[in-house]
């Protein structure tokens, strides 16, 4: 953050978040041009038999049909079909009448009498924009996790003509170091691409998603006039389809808008709410605590008697948790320790009860129980390794990779699972992924097979997760994968991602993570371990999650009921929108903050973090999104009483904040006067 004397100034941007008249037109007219047309403009590429599809498409058959899905959603279908090979294409494409936005899906399908020819370079998205004649693309894209401070940073890069940036994940898990949510932004151009800049809503631009729970590719192409061509997919595929044979593509999504891009993230903020994260028993997500002990503390191995203690500790301190959670290392895997995985039984010597003593001590106390679970990395001497073999991709001696697009492993994973949930009472299935699958599915791949084994496994994955939700719909999935490495679309639509990173405990990080991952997946866990406000605040997130040591009386037990208490208090606000107030750094020696505003509740917070190397005691924050002639009463949830501020000086003049301590952390909550009656 430009830091200039001692009071700081970060820029206002407009506000309004719901979606214009102008951006559903936007989002309707493009899906009319390209999938209602006489002659479609296909969304997709592809190579069959050595032939661009482009070619190809104008001379199979096609087939239309469109059908209500809800209220919101209307889906079209339209499919291709080569007379030669037999080779049938569909594009199943969803239009959202609530948000601007559109997605869809290709299935590839091998109806006739034998293999196909080569199918590759299948591009599940490729499109091109077109931007007015000044300015020019700017790509809003981040890290995506790598256990580190700057997982999820948010970067920008100006896209000039004839530039080409590509992006693919490391290892097969799809938000490994690199994130498959892109923002692209230009200047506002009229239909003949020369009007001029319109105050208030100088940009548009279009968010481009590929939801892939596998190893895609994304590459952003200029050409030489102003025209950019976005082409995301599997980042191989080369292979014959037998007989009968279907595979499906990534999910694609575009979302359109008017006005600057932080606007943009907000409506996605309110799509992903609206149609995409799980609402178990059809309620949706709310704030939660929970806590763990497990191997988080030195010589502490799981066992029954110390979950229960833990969990009895926290209620005699007066801290009510909504879940108790417990970690790796609850099966037989002794000599090693919890990274010994493939005997998914319980650890009698540990848990003479079973997992049900304690999920039904925590049941009786008024929690639900997490726990959990590791099913698709297979280590040597576990159950899988030595009786499933047949089931396990990798080489002997070494660690494997259960192979989810094998039905029959597949089936017992599910029972098994389904099994244990049922018998130990588990409320919240923790799934984690600690293994890159890529050199697995690839070892498995014939050269004219190229890119089917990640199919078949994605797809396996998929139905798992779909299966284990039909059997417990009111069960909440951990999307966990060494952190936040699996957090793509399609697992967002069937999970949620409790462990952002496992870069924890990290404050400086911890309020990097906050900044980047909120503009696009709002809600998360937190783990927090140190009881000071410094860092229980830059841990904050709708959902958190202890790892104190209870056992210990010494503990500050008042501070940490206050700061609880304080979180439940503004906890709602994190399902609002979200707007940074400063630039991201992770740097020592500057300041970081944000908003988070409930426009239906008429009120909000602010979070501000004053770092430990910080010269600067004061920041004037010009908030967003609020009503200009409102009245609103703001307080500091650290200080007695409150100040009275219309919306209008909250936006322009700013909210100035006072951090004496280093490093020190506020959280500012504001609230809209009632307004009087007409008489």
């Amino acid at each position: 953050m430009a830091n200039v004397g001692a009071l700081m100034t970060i820029t206002q941007l407009a506000h309004g978040i719901s979606p214009t008249r102008d951006e559903m037109a936007r989002a309707h007219g493009w899906v009319a041009a390209r999938l209602a047309a006489t002659k479609p403009q296909p969304l997709f590429s592809f190579t069959y038999g050595g032939q661009q599809s482009g070619e190809l498409l104008k001379t199979w058959g096609l087939k239309r049909a469109i059908r209500k899905l809800d209220r919101q959603r209307s889906q079209r279908t339209l499919t291709y079909t080569d007379s030669k090979t037999g080779l049938v294409v569909r594009c199943v494409a969803v239009e959202y009448s609530d948000f601007p936005t559109v997605e869809w899906t290709l299935y590839f399908k091998n109806t006739g009498s034998a293999d196909t020819p080569i199918l590759e370079n299948i591009q599940a998205m490729d499109i091109e924009l077109k931007r007015g004649a000044r300015g020019e693309f700017v790509l809003h894209h981040q890290r995506g996790d790598s256990c580190a401070a700057n997982s999820f940073e948010p970067l920008r890069t100006t896209l000039e003509p004839g530039a080409e940036k590509r992006f693919a994940p490391v290892g097969g898990r799809p938000t490994n170091g690199e994130w498959p949510y892109f923002n692209i932004e230009w200047p506002l151009g009229d239909a003949r691409g020369h009007r001029e800049l319109v105050e208030g809503r100088q940009s548009e631009g279009v968010i481009a998603v590929i939801g892939w729970p596998g190893q895609w590719a994304a590459t952003f192409t200029t050409d030489r006039a102003t025209g950019l061509c976005i082409r995301a997919g599997q980042e191989l595929t080369h292979f014959k389809l037998h007989p009968g044979e279907e595979i499906r593509t990534p999910l694609s999504v575009l979302q359109f808008y008017t006005g600057d891009w932080i606007r943009a993230q907000n409506v996605w903020r309110r799509w992903m709410f609206a149609h995409n994260f799980p609402k178990p028993d059809g309620k949706p997500l709310a704030p939660k605590l929970a806590a763990c002990s497990g191997w988080h503390f030195p010589g502490l191995m799981c066992n029954q008697a110390g979950e229960i203690e833990f969990i009895d500790r926290y209620l005699e301190e007066g801290i009510k948790l909504d879940y108790w959670w417990m970690d790796a290392g609850w099966y037989p895997c002794d000599g090693v320790g919890w990274p010994k995985v493939g005997t998914w039984e319980v650890d009698k010597q540990r848990y003479p009860g079973g997992l049900r003593a304690v999920t039904d001590h925590a049941h009786a106390k008024g929690m639900e129980a997490i726990v959990w679970f590791e099913p698709e990395r297979v280590t040597p001497g576990t159950w899988l390794y030595e009786n499933h073999p047949q089931w396990l991709l990798g080489r002997d001696g070494e660690q494997k990779l259960l192979n989810l697009g094998d039905p029959e492993a597949r089936k017992w994973l599910t029972n098994h699972i389904d099994r244990l949930l049922t018998e130990q009472g588990i409320d919240l299935y923790r799934q984690d992924f600690n293994i890159d699958p890529l050199g697995f599915w690839r070892d498995n791949d014939t050269e004219e097979r190229q890119g089917i084994t990640e199919i078949r496994y994605v797809e396996g994955y998929l139905a798992y997760w779909d299966e284990l939700r039909r059997r417990h719909p009111g069960m909440l999935i951990d999307s966990c994968a060494s952190g936040g490495r699996r957090d793509d679309l399609e697992t967002m639509r069937r999970a949620v991602p409790l462990l952002r990173t496992d870069y924890e405990f990290q404050s400086g990080g911890n309020q990097c993570h906050t900044y980047g991952f909120d503009l696009w997946l709002p809600f998360h866990e937190c783990g927090n371990r140190d009881l000071d406000p410094y860092s229980f605040r830059s841990n904050m997130s709708p959902m958190m999650g202890f790892v104190w040591d209870v056992r210990r009386k010494d503990l500050d037990y008042k501070l940490a009921r206050r700061l609880v208490g304080q979180w439940r208090k503004v906890a709602d606000y994190y399902f609002g929108d979200f707007y940074p107030l400063a630039s991201y750094s992770t740097a020592d020696d500057v300041w970081m903050a944000w908003q988070f505003d409930r426009p239906d509740l008429g009120a909000g917070m602010v979070q501000a973090f004053r770092r430990a190397d910080s010269l600067y005691e004061a920041a004037r924050l010009k908030l967003r999104g609020l009503e200009p002639d409102a009245q609103y009463r703001v307080a500091n949830l650290d200080a007695a009483g409150a100040t009275k501020m219309t919306g209008r000086e909250l936006m322009e003049k700013g909210l100035r904040v006072t951090i004496s301590q280093r490093p020190g952390a506020v959280v500012i909550t504001y609230k809209r006067a009632q307004k009087r009656a007409q008489m």
